[in-house]
């Protein structure tokens, strides 16, 4: 029987974390099979590690050796470590850090090939999984330089209502400043109004930009970044035909709940636009990879040492990764079908009955 449901392709992130908790209380839910069919990249090792210390309604769990073999209405699983794998909850360790990395590595592999259609990631701790196969401060650099091609990656935050963008985003705050150009925004801002519009459904979307400084720079008391780089970004995008607005000082920006008239914030840095965001949204966020013709969302929390094991995470963030890749696969489609070829453009010649002439067609060969 062929597979005509979405194939999520999930991977248990670091084995010490609360990476195999959310998985495995999302797909508890027995509408999570009916919805898509998912295949986990990890240790089945570990799966029953963690499932005999969580009261979980019963699920099967099926062993397959390839993305091809997933069985819908099932919950697959790939063994990508082997069995001699150390499970230590709450501790970071490197071979954590190492499984997590062949997860990921496999899954990937597999979503460039085609026998998985979206990638979902349990978080990794950044530090444990560094080696000389993986030297990337994140998911988000290591999927744009696998899954690039060339393609520059946006990272974003994103629930329901609120969707915040980074210029820059895995990066110590004293290189911030110089990272802030004006070529540095008007690239997020063109690669952040083109997802709104395919991954979100979004026609025309109006994008908030945030300032570096305090107080937007004070016209220049607090900081020259805003009148030299941000607003003549502001200004090219708009001219480019993006609606970008600012900038705002983050503060009053949220404090204000000026956000709910945005589709998009633009935030300078990692803790400026997230910090807000996770205040508001922990639970249910989503951290989205946008601008990669492949698509990867991932719960919006880390590994969780100080809960591992404990029965006390909760898979909300990690349920709404799981619809995000999934909707946004769906839009992806729909916008491809609704921005297909034009319509050709025909009109009826009156001196004859029911003839349609196309304008689009070429016919000085007929001449």
């Amino acid at each position: 029987m062929a597979n005509n449901k979405i194939k999520v392709g999930i991977t248990h992130g670091d084995t010490n974390g609360i990476g195999y908790e959310v998985i495995l209380k999302a797909m508890e839910d027995p509408r999570m099979t009916e919805l898509c069919t998912p295949v986990i990249y990890g240790s089945a090792k570990a799966a029953a590690f963690y499932r005999k210390g969580l009261e979980l309604q019963p699920f099967n769990m099926v062993q397959i050796n390839d993305a091809s073999q997933a069985r819908e209405n099932e919950v697959n699983i790939i063994n990508v470590v082997g069995e001699d794998l150390q499970i230590e909850p709450g501790t970071a360790s490197k071979a954590a850090g190492e499984a997590a990395f062949k997860a990921l590595e496999r899954a990937v592999a597999d979503l460039r090939e085609g026998t998985i259609d979206v990638l979902v990631t349990a978080p990794i701790n950044k530090d444990t999984i560094q080696s000389p196969t993986f030297s990337f401060p994140g998911h988000t650099e290591y999927l744009e330089s696998s899954l690039g091609d060339g393609d520059k990656s946006l990272m974003m935050l994103c629930t329901e209502g609120l969707r915040v963008a980074l210029v820059t985003a895995h990066m110590p705050l004293a290189r911030v400043p110089e990272s802030v150009t004006k070529e540095a925004i008007l690239e997020k801002l063109s690669i952040f109004n083109e997802s709104l519009k395919k991954d979100f459904g979004i026609e025309a979307p109006k994008i908030a930009v945030l300032s570096l400084n305090p107080h937007a720079g004070e016209n220049g008391l607090l900081g020259k970044e805003e009148q030299e780089t941000i607003i003549p970004a502001i200004n090219e995008a708009s001219e480019d035909g993006i609606w970008a607005f600012g900038p705002y000082a983050s503060d009053g920006f949220f404090g204000t709940e000026a956000y709910n008239t945005f589709d998009g914030v633009l935030a300078m840095y990692h803790d400026q636009g997230l910090t807000p965001f996770k205040t508001l949204a922990m639970s249910s966020g989503v951290n989205y990879t946008a601008g990669l013709k492949f698509i990867r969302t991932s719960p919006d929390h880390g590994t969780g040492f100080d809960i591992a094991g404990q029965d006390k995470a909760s898979p909300e963030s990690m349920i709404h990764a799981i619809y995000m890749a999934i909707d946004v696969f769906r839009n992806r489609k729909s916008h491809a079908y609704a921005h297909r070829n034009p319509l050709r453009r025909q009109y009826f010649d009156k001196s004859k009955d029911n003839v349609v002439l196309d304008l689009t067609k070429d016919d000085s060969s007929n001449d």
